[in-house]
């Protein structure tokens, strides 16, 4: 009988070249699955099918993990304002996970005995890719025919034309990974640490001018409505936010950070709904969460978010870490309303039933309704002492 290799199948290059030479010269069946977290259209999973048989796989399934990858990834992302260094909301490398995850279940699923990917050995994918594998898919062999072989473009290229196989491959400026959280962007001035991106590089372009409001809506964390329409799929409500907020160029930036591997890496990205929906999020808690919510949130947030860039998704702390992002969110209910413009955008206010500014003891900078004068004149006399101590035994000491 022939093996069985499952190959995570994107349709791009690499996973077309996979498909064809493991069924030519390796003589395995190929089960070419694409796993999708939000970022394939119908029409690109159709051509991606109608592909992978002409390649000549023997079989092509889209494995839909989108709900998935938001149930047990996005939403704690939102829930813990995620942005690797204060900048990059981590699209596709929680993506990948979740793709991985998928393409092992299904190599089990169909009793597979390997699974490829097109990973080159210069990125974070291969981990992410290699570690998800050897966890959830024991003993199945994992084949990198471009990262063993250090294959070149050119060659994969050669090898599908001259077995009939003839596609678009042109190697592009640029390189994007389009997903529901983000594209990310790589190549050209990327790659020279003086310059930034120009307007011909990102995918999406301001089409309106002036500016609008937005109106975001939470429940307990998670997004519900948008301008006053309510969703119950938390998907079609991020695609809402995506949908306005590209119409200003919001979410442009570029992210420098360090790999997995050691090295440091620079990407650029767009990412409006992402943006959008975290710092709505975060401005909403600044007003409904005590200051030590706050505090502790911040710090298991950075680490998840760290956690979940460099393949350490599985790791028993993380649900544990989710566990108490969930918690917090128990008071997190409210609308935020923003100021969009285009490539910015502004917090303007917040309507919650849990306004913690919104209090009967007293009105910053205006009136003390909890305390009297002499009350206050006590607290920071009290407040003071460990000082008053220190410059007394030190009054010497300047500052």
């Amino acid at each position: 009988m022939r093996k069985k290799v499952v190959v995570a199948f994107s349709g791009g290059l690499d996973t077309s070249y996979n498909v064809m030479y493991l069924t030519r010269e390796m003589g395995y069946d190929v089960y070419a699955a694409c796993a999708n977290t939000g970022g394939f259209s119908a029409e690109q999973l159709k051509q991606n099918e109608e592909n992978a048989y002409k390649l000549g796989a023997v079989k092509y399934v889209t494995l839909d993990v989108t709900q998935e990858y938001y149930e047990k990834s996005l939403r704690y992302m939102v829930f813990g304002n995620v942005l690797r260094n204060n900048c990059y909301p981590i699209s596709v490398s929680s993506e990948r996970i979740f793709q991985a995850l998928a393409i092992a279940e299904y190599a089990k699923e169909i009793g597979a005995d390997a699974i490829a990917h097109g990973s080159t050995g210069a990125g974070n994918d291969q981990i992410r890719f290699d570690m998800t594998f050897l966890v959830k898919a024991p003993g199945v062999e994992i084949i990198t025919l471009t990262r063993d072989r250090n294959l070149s473009r050119q060659e994969e290229v050669d090898y599908l034309n001259a077995h009939g196989y003839y596609a678009d491959f042109t190697k592009l400026k640029y390189s994007y990974n389009v997903g529901l959280w983000g594209t990310s962007i790589c190549g050209g001035e990327i790659l020279d640490s003086k310059q930034g991106l120009p307007e011909s590089a990102f995918l999406k372009h301001p089409t309106k001018e002036g500016s609008e409001l937005l109106k975001l809506g939470f429940v307990r964390g998670e997004l519900e409505s948008v301008n006053g329409v309510h969703y119950e799929d938390k998907i079609k409500a991020i695609q809402a936010v995506e949908e306005i907020g590209m119409q200003y160029a919001i979410g442009r930036d570029c992210h420098v950070g360090d790999t997995i591997i050691g090295i440091k890496g620079r990407v650029g990205f767009e990412a409006a709904a992402p943006l959008l929906i975290i710092e709505a999020h975060r401005f909403l808690e600044k007003f409904t969460l005590s200051k030590w919510q706050q505090y502790w949130k911040d710090q298991v947030s950075n680490w998840y978010g760290m956690f979940l860039h460099e393949s350490q998704y599985l790791e028993p702390v993380m649900p544990d870490i989710e566990a108490m992002l969930a918690s917090s969110q128990r008071n997190v209910t409210g609308e935020v309303t923003l100021e969009l413009r285009p490539y910015s955008f502004s917090t303007v206010g917040v309507d919650s039933p849990n306004d913690l500014v919104k209090n009967k003891l007293g009105e910053y900078g205006e009136t003390a309704k909890a305390w009297s004068s002499e009350d206050a004149k006590g607290f920071i006399k009290v407040l003071s002492t460990p000082l008053r101590a220190y410059y007394l035994a030190h009054p010497d000491e300047e500052r």
